[in-house]
């Protein structure tokens, strides 16, 4: 890294040489827009809230202030995650900045051997990464104490209240010390997080990058109105169209099983990744994924934040969200770290408020595109719904439209 640095890399937010080495041979250069504002923050000790979209770089964010304060302080630090993947990628970042001086992480989630992570604690590890179902029962059972927790991160704290997981966090907030370090990163802020910020933190630095809602900007956002027995032809025919590594939604276990199977019928390998799947499988999955092995991968939502993988062509909602927030978290699976990517989302003609409700949220029309023909297809053509004025004028088939850019807004 220059000694001539400007405000524009790393060298200008208050890292230590150690540090700023390990962030130099991993080839970050320019520091996101949450890094920039957050490091400095973090490093001197305040508690913060962080309101970013997926893909931002949360994890150095946090990260790298809680690897430099540890330091200089006895006792750990603690990260809070919904999902057992997201756990295990930050714990793999943080390594990678960590390990070179002598960083110990545990990482203690479901769906794994207790054995092996009873070991790492007995370790004494500087930082604990948990899913909070996971480390309550480390708690109940007395194996774990969090007596000296020093600094604490909430990361994806929307997504691990929509996951049901506030009672366990609450139980958690309980038995860490009063004095400590508390960080609460999320892409959105429901009234829960502020009630979260009010009772446990400290006179937080707010950061808001974007708008609560925003959806990534190099994104390009396009809908399909077709009937639910054709969703599989148009898929086929959009696998032929794309030739890039294509992450597919559906809204249901048992659908992405189903479709799995469908899209290997076609010719194309295809992994699955939900909650019936054992947590080697979905490593597994996840890592062909990244590796090229597989080149779909069909996920419901647990997977939504739980995937970061560069070069994502496509993201398709074959099924619309549940949950429309989920919506902005499915899309950021795509154009990460200034990549531009897109997002095909399948509509029935019945969803029509949902497709709405999406639009409000990103402040953004979704494109609707013309059905090609498809094989098969015999039931009759219907007319694509009118929508409210945000929707941006229909495509031809295989062109990019033109997308009005906004910034995001409404909660749902």
């Amino acid at each position: 890294m220059s000694a001539n640095h400007t405000l524009s890399d790393f060298s200008g937010l208050g890292i230590a040489p150690g540090l700023l080495n390990a962030i130099a041979r991993l080839k970050f250069t320019e520091p996101t827009p949450i890094q920039r504002r957050s490091i400095p923050v973090a490093i001197e000790g305040k508690d913060l809230i962080a309101i970013a979209q997926t893909g931002t770089g949360k994890t150095l964010a946090f990260g790298v202030p809680m690897i430099q304060r540890l330091a200089q302080l006895k006792g750990c630090g603690l990260v809070l995650l919904p999902t057992r993947e997201l756990a295990l990628q930050v714990d793999e970042s943080l390594m990678a900045v960590g390990r070179s001086m002598g960083l110990r992480t545990a990482v203690l989630i479901g769906g794994a051997p207790e054995g092996p992570q009873r070991r790492a604690l007995e370790k004494n590890p500087r930082i604990i990464i948990a899913t909070p179902g996971r480390l309550v029962d480390f708690l109940e059972n007395k194996l774990l104490s969090l007596a000296h927790v020093q600094i604490l991160v909430l990361d994806e704290a929307d997504r691990m209240l929509d996951m049901g997981f506030a009672p366990q966090i609450n139980k958690i907030l309980r038995v860490v010390p009063r004095e400590r370090q508390t960080m609460l990163f999320s892409a959105t802020i429901p009234t829960t997080i502020m009630s979260i910020a009010r009772q446990h933190m400290k006179l937080p630095i707010s950061i808001e990058i974007a708008p609560s809602g925003t959806a990534a900007e190099n994104v390009t956002q396009e809908v399909f109105f077709i009937e639910k027995e054709a969703k599989s032809h148009l898929l086929e025919i959009l696998l032929k169209d794309f030739r890039g590594p294509v992450l597919v939604f559906t809204r249901t276990k048992h659908g992405a099983h189903k479709l799995t199977g469908r899209v290997r019928q076609m010719g194309h390998a295809a992994a699955e990744i939900h909650s019936d799947r054992s947590l080697g499988q979905r490593r597994e999955a996840l890592e062909g994924f990244k590796a090229g092995k597989y080149r779909l991968l069909i996920a419901t939502d647990i997977a939504s934040r739980g995937i970061d993988v560069a070069g994502i062509e496509l993201v398709i909602n074959y099924d619309l969200p549940s949950n429309t927030e989920d919506y902005v978290h499915r899309i950021g699976r795509t154009a990460r770290a200034g990549l531009s990517g897109r997002a095909i989302s399948f509509a029935t003609f019945d969803q029509r408020n949902d497709v709405r409700d999406i639009e409000r949220l990103v402040r953004t029309g979704l494109a609707i595109r013309q059905v090609p023909a498809l094989p098969f297809d015999k039931a009759p053509r219907r007319p694509v719904p009118p929508l409210h004025p945000v929707q941006t004028p229909s495509q031809p088939f295989g062109r990019s439209p033109r997308r009005p850019t906004g910034k995001r807004g409404r909660r749902r």
